[in-house]
């Protein structure tokens, strides 16, 4: 009888480790930052129907890197238990923290466990404030910890060369044509430090903007308000209209205020 092969708790957790990172580098980046009117989201993402970036409630948002049927799970289950925490108690008792909290006790368990494999994703989760110190923005990443973030965060891709290209460029108080634009310069450095072109129709962009009057402060950026605001001279003059500028369907009908986000996330490859 041949003796069991053995790998130590360690090893197995490494090896689990490296599965999923190598799963979520091979993914388009997603950057969020901060600007004075709220936060920003910009993903390298073609495609129109299935997004990464989501509303979940009134003043929180996610995005995620990754495979997109588990990250997609995720999603609804996180706009189900915002849902159900805000319908049973209150909607201000639903914040970006306690989604967080949902989030990291999922991955972790997953991570941990030997009966599946670990989750190949990495997700933010944030929420805007009354101010901009107010402002949350947490990092998940595979294993289920939490990381809090300030200023701007990337995941996905070649993360590590783009936070560190927003660490040195990123400040407070940037209007949302000046963040929108460091967000795209971010995302065009490719892994050798050469520079590509990102066109409008290549972005998934979306804000929580603070100064909007409805309670729901989620709003994609689409076609000629994004065009605007992409422009060198676009920034002074519509950065702050072209949020508002936008028609979506979801804020038509009787769902306007229900806080569920529709849609679904984007295939990685």
């Amino acid at each position: 009888m041949s003796t069991p092969f053995y790998v130590s708790p360690q090893q197995a957790m490494a090896d689990r480790a490296e599965y999923a990172r190598k799963g979520i580098a091979r993914g388009r980046s997603v950057v969020v930052l901060q600007y004075d009117d709220g936060i920003l989201f910009v993903a390298e993402n073609p495609s129109r129907a299935l997004h990464k970036v989501s509303e979940i409630y009134d003043r929180i948002a996610f995005a995620a890197v990754g495979k997109y049927n588990e990250f997609e799970n995720l999603r609804i289950g996180g706009v189900r238990y915002a849902d159900l925490r805000g319908y049973t108690y209150d909607r201000n008792d639903v914040t970006a923290r306690g989604l967080a909290n949902v989030y990291a006790q999922t991955l972790g368990t997953i991570f941990s466990s030997a009966g599946e494999k670990p989750y190949e994703v990495e997700l933010i989760v944030a929420e805007v404030g009354p101010g901009p110190e107010d402002d949350q923005i947490y990092r998940l990443p595979h294993d289920g910890s939490i990381v809090d973030e300030h200023g701007s965060v990337a995941v996905g891709g070649n993360s590590d060369q783009i936070g560190s290209y927003l660490d040195q460029r990123h400040r407070d108080g940037m209007t949302l044509a000046e963040a929108l634009k460091l967000a795209v310069d971010s995302l065009a450095r490719d892994n050798n430090g050469g520079e590509r072109s990102l066109a409008a129709e290549q972005l998934e962009v979306a804000v929580l903007d603070r100064n909007r009057p409805q309670k729901r402060k989620f709003k994609r950026l689409l076609g000629r308000q994004l065009s605007r605001l992409l422009e060198p001279e676009g920034g002074s003059s519509t950065g702050s209209a072209a949020v508002e500028d936008v028609k979506l369907p979801e804020e038509s009908g009787p769902d306007a205020e229900s806080g569920s986000a529709s849609g679904s996330e984007e295939s990685e490859e």
